[in-house]
């Protein structure tokens, strides 16, 4: 870290009229990361020009940005990334500064008020049952449809807070859930939907070495917990006419997860026309894809 008078020397410039001055600045102050952000802040607060403040929030905003995508891509090549830490990363897109500890606190009670109710005697549908049970009736999650278009329902936290959410913020609490519990509950690739799959592994009596044959047993809306059969989901491909049916009922890996609802929550900046906020979603999800080459 450079000393007190260099950086100060930097911050006095950050109200320049030249553009090309300005933008060395910038450059400058982004490459000293998160240590420059609470003298940054304590200028905004000194600074009256608004449009100074305007270049100050952009500069903090930037430099958290940078930090996210540094996690995004350390998280994206971990072995098993963990899903509910990629959906408290995205989180901190919006809210940089939330309490992370107090959302894994909310998530550990959840988590310990469905293992209080589960037994080895229940059924697959009984297990279902019981998640549901507690998070729609005990926590009172309110699942939105995509087409409600609300940033708001993306994000954990808030999801967490207000007890509203959407298919994968809710989903990913789901399926967190069911992760840590082993409970086999995936999330299936289903055109239009996100949807999920109790899928049972069954082993032959006569051959238990033999790699088990997985099955399908039901899915589940994770909007309501409402339960479908294959019959169901049947009917909804013919009627879309969708064709490649054995892609649809294998399941999501985390990193494919948490790309799809980046992906949906561009598409409802672009519709709100934050296309700045756009933009820099779709570079968190070029990192995933970039860590599958």
């Amino acid at each position: 870290m450079p000393s007190n008078k260099e950086i100060t020397a930097l911050l006095r410039l950050i109200d320049d009229p030249d553009d090309e001055v300005y933008d060395t600045v910038a450059s400058q102050l982004l490459n000293y990361g998160k240590e420059i952000i609470p003298k940054l802040e304590q200028l905004w607060e000194v600074t009256g020009d608004e449009s100074v403040q305007e270049r100050i929030e952009l500069l903090i905003h930037r430099v958290h940005f940078n930090d996210l995508q540094q996690e995004f891509m350390e998280w994206s090549r971990s072995p098993q990334p963990e899903l509910l830490r990629g959906a408290i990363l995205l989180a901190r897109f919006q809210f940089p500064d939330m309490n992370v500890p107090a959302i894994l606190n909310q998530f550990d009670q959840m988590k310990r008020n469905v293992w209080l109710e589960l037994n080895s005697y229940l059924t697959a549908l009984e297990q279902v049952n019981v998640l549901n049970s507690i998070l729609y009736n005990f926590y009172k999650l309110q699942g939105h449809e995509l087409t409600e278009r609300d940033p708001k329902f993306f994000f954990i936290n808030q999801v967490l807070e207000s007890k509203q959410g959407n298919p994968y913020s809710i989903g990913i609490l789901y399926l967190a859930l069911c992760e840590m519990l082993d409970i086999p509950i995936f999330a299936v690739d289903v055109p239009r939907q996100f949807i999920f799959a109790y899928i049972d592994t069954l082993h032959s009596f006569l051959s238990i070495d033999k790699e088990g044959i997985q099955q399908i047993q039901f899915y589940i809306d994770p909007i309501s917990g409402m339960v479908y059969t294959q019959q169901d989901v049947d009917t909804y491909l013919r009627k879309i006419n969708a064709h490649e049916k054995e892609r649809y009922f294998t399941p999501l890996v985390t990193k494919r997860i948490i790309y799809k609802m980046m992906e949906e929550l561009a598409l409802c900046y672009r519709y709100r026309r934050e296309d700045q906020k756009a933009d820099e979603i779709q570079q968190l999800m070029q990192l995933l894809s970039d860590s599958d080459e």
